[in-house]
């Protein structure tokens, strides 16, 4: 590896994209450190520290923002804006027929859905900075730190709107960073930008554990998250690369004196079709009934309830509900994204078939069969890797940050192999040996 290394800064283009790139996030770890105007710094380093890392329902949008939210910066909302977005995107694809002639219409219909995403980027990202800005304001971002209330000492109209468009900002340049890894770095840019916003959460959050410990003055408690965190990296990888390959055979077609077809090749269907999709649409949609309770007045019984129930992350509710929340979006995110009826007519148009099933209906019929046989692991799995950072704060004692949490593995994992993958081709173009052996 270490040789491949070398032989990748060795190569002048391939040099320059990795240089490229890394100037990128330098400057977006930068930016996440760069607070907006109109906040009192020192009171939020304060309530930063009393939080000690229990950031309640705001945990995973700060886990995206490298931790720039709790600290109010100017990317303080980060790549989620456009991650919602796109997802957004996808689904309406499937639901308004525009969409879908759009991206059926190949490179320009592409281009004109990115387009849509941007605008609905900065469309999310006013809403999600005037929440923050309106929940920093009532001391609610911090609800058991004493100085919340003085985050944002001077509350006139001006500097709200100040706040919100320097956020609002913040996310188009994160968008344009990502765009811009994306042409000329290595890699998908806003997901190169998600792993180095969780990968710089690890540090503090394993240095947190080891203080909590008490065995051999924690070191303990660190060596065997650690251990954890390596054993579950690996089961990841195993799972993220396992996949179902569909035999299809493609006949043989005469034109002219030409003779075309009569190759041999394989439809993929990953165990975990979904991604880390339906962990993020599980955790935002648990999120929902606790953020209505938290600014709900009075004290009703639902909001009792949901306080009691659904904002710990122990409680075996919520374990239950967060569980089979993830594997419904599992097989709703799978039917939505692949069309077994799409892929069958158009191996049907190319002379393509499954040895065994007749083009047509059947072909579908089976694809569906053999999805939902194999969307059932993959569910479980996604499930059970979820649950790790709650095993964690019973077993270890350890708060909503821990660092080896299905979402953060899930989406480390897959950057990490999807970047390895396009430095390891770029490499076998020019005759080296890549990572992968």
């Amino acid at each position: 590896m270490l040789t491949a290394f070398a032989r990748a800064f060795r190569t002048p283009d391939l040099r320059k994209k990795l240089l490229f790139t890394l100037g990128i996030i330098v400057v977006y770890r930068v930016g996440t450190h760069v607070p907006i105007p109109g906040v009192n710094y020192k009171a939020v380093q304060t309530c930063v520290n009393e939080a000690s890392g229990n950031q309640g329902l705001f945990g995973l949008v700060n886990m995206f923002s490298g931790g720039a939210l709790l600290q109010i910066t100017i990317f303080a909302l980060g790549i989620m804006p456009y991650i919602t977005a796109s997802i957004i995107l996808q689904l309406l694809t499937v639901v308004i027929p525009r969409l879908e002639a759009l991206k059926k219409e190949g490179q320009a219909g592409t281009a004109k859905i990115t387009q849509y995403t941007r605008y609905l980027t900065v469309a999310l990202a006013i809403l999600q900075g005037t929440g923050l800005v309106a929940t920093a304001r009532s001391g609610a971002l911090f609800s058991g730190c004493t100085v919340a209330s003085s985050i944002v000492p001077d509350q006139a109209i001006f500097t709200t709107i100040t706040m919100v468009i320097c956020m609002t900002a913040g996310t188009a340049v994160v968008m344009w960073l990502g765009e811009l890894i994306t042409d000329r770095g290595i890699g998908n840019g806003m997901s190169i930008l998600m792993f180095i916003s969780i990968a710089a959460t690890f540090p503090s959050a394993l240095w947190a554990i080891k203080k909590q410990g008490t065995l051999a003055g924690g070191w303990i408690e660190f060596g065997t998250v650690v251990l954890v965190g390596l054993v579950m990296v690996g089961l990841v990888v195993f799972v993220e690369q396992a996949q179902r390959r569909i035999p299809v055979q493609y006949a043989k077609r005469m034109i002219g004196r030409r003779s075309y077809g009569g190759t041999s090749t394989y439809i993929p269907l990953k165990v975990n079709q979904a991604g880390v999709i339906p962990v993020i649409f599980a955790s935002s949609l648990l999120y929902i009934p606790a953020l209505v309770a938290q600014f709900a007045g009075g004290d009703s019984g639902w909001k009792r309830w949901v306080t009691t129930n659904l904002t710990k992350g122990d409680h075996p509710v919520y374990i239950t509900s967060y569980f089979l929340l993830i594997v419904f979006f599992a097989f709703f995110y799978v039917a939505i994204s692949f069309n077994p009826e799409e892929v069958a007519d158009n191996m049907k148009k190319y002379g393509g078939f499954i040895p065994g099933i007749r083009a047509g209906r059947p072909t579908a019929e089976y694809l569906s069969y053999v999805l939902n046989r194999i969307t059932w692991p993959g569910s479980l799995y996604l499930g059970l890797i979820a649950l790790v950072p709650t095993m964690a704060l019973v077993g270890f004692k350890a708060n909503q940050n821990f660092p080896f949490g299905g979402t953060s593995i899930l989406i480390i994992v897959g950057v990490g192999l999807e970047t390895v993958k396009q430095i390891e081709s770029q490499l076998q173009q020019r005759n080296y040996e890549g990572f992968l052996r």
